[in-house]
């Protein structure tokens, strides 16, 4: 195996743990594309993207383009004279970018593409109450999330899985697929499937868009089992919210963690039930979903004794 000269395109923790496989691995880490430093936190000061931090942390060169085609950013990634690209949650790519390198560019999807194009894989596959999701390696092509596959890995979501513990395991087992992936180009053995063979196979392609706050909005006419997934794909981030009324008092609260109950039952939809000490559960068409943490706004994300502790009055109220 020839080891391959790599540049690196990530941002989040995410990315990190690919970066890191590959720094680890039998191929050089030539230069790191980053976001550029933004203003964060109430003082504003520059934060640097975590791969920025391990790169820095490595001795690994660092670009940070504002635009990804300016001249002086292209001149620069080509005098890294790298072999090949590997891209693992950073922005779209221009043209100009991923057919530069010889070997070309290849992305880490977090779903078993074609399922699940788009740019929230893992919550669209929670929020859907999808058996298993996983990571795909594919190489870039003009249409986002759409290239030839190299490789994918299987993963299971159970059912205590949520958005945040399935990112965790993808992060994990994409880091090593990544490496396995460049061993494979290396050695001029990566297989190539293309995902319209995958589709004329009846594998359905499916999109998972961007996720927006009305998005994250409950809808208790719903099914019990559809909101309680809903709340799963969306925790930690951005969580899924809903509203407490009162008479014309309004609170909002964001709903981390939730048990499903499917029964029959006459109360209203959007009826809380509670013991003020235990339990708050809310009668939805088919059962009843109990909110197990939760968050008002401008307080701490708290399990739900804590909130019952200081929210006596919360029977009173109705969600929304």
């Amino acid at each position: 195996m020839s080891p391959l000269r790599i540049v690196f395109m990530g941002t989040p923790e995410f990315a990190v743990s690919s970066l890191d496989a590959i720094f680890h691995s039998e191929h050089e880490v030539v230069g790191v594309v980053t976001v550029p430093d933004k203003p964060a936190g109430r003082g504003q000061k520059l934060q640097q993207s975590a791969v920025k931090q391990y790169a820095v942390e490595k001795n690994i060169p660092v670009l940070q383009p504002e635009k990804l085609r300016s001249e002086d950013f292209l001149l620069d990634l080509h005098a890294l004279n790298a072999d090949l690209f590997v891209v693992v949650a950073f922005r779209m790519l221009p043209e100009v970018v991923w057919q530069m390198p010889p070997k070309g560019t290849f992305n880490l999807h977090g779903s078993l593409l074609p399922r699940y194009r788009g740019a929230a894989p893992i919550n669209w596959a929670v929020i859907n109450g999808d058996s298993k999701t996983g990571v795909t390696t594919f190489f870039l092509k003009h249409e986002i999330d759409t290239g030839n596959i190299i490789y994918q890995e299987e993963v299971a979501i159970t059912a205590e899985d949520n958005a945040g513990s399935i990112h965790d395991k993808l992060m994990v087992v994409g880091a090593k697929l990544v490496v396995k992936t460049l061993d494979a180009i290396s050695q001029g053995a990566a297989p190539i499937v293309s995902q319209e063979e995958l589709i004329a196979k009846g594998y359905e392609p499916l999109h998972a868009p961007k996720i927006f706050k009305e998005d994250c909005k409950v809808d208790w006419s719903t099914d019990v089992t559809s909101i309680h997934n809903l709340v799963r794909g969306l925790s930690p981030y951005p969580a899924a919210w809903s509203e407490l009324v009162k008479s014309d008092e309004l609170l909002s609260m964001k709903i981390f963690k939730t048990e499903k109950e499917v029964t029959e039952h006459d109360y209203t939809v959007g009826t809380l039930l509670t013991d003020a000490r235990s339990f708050l559960k809310v009668a939805c068409v088919d059962g009843f979903l109990s909110i197990l943490e939760l968050q008002l706004a401008g307080k701490k994300r708290m399990p739900i004794r804590d909130f019952l502790l200081g929210f006596k009055n919360i029977a009173d109220y109705l969600v929304k």
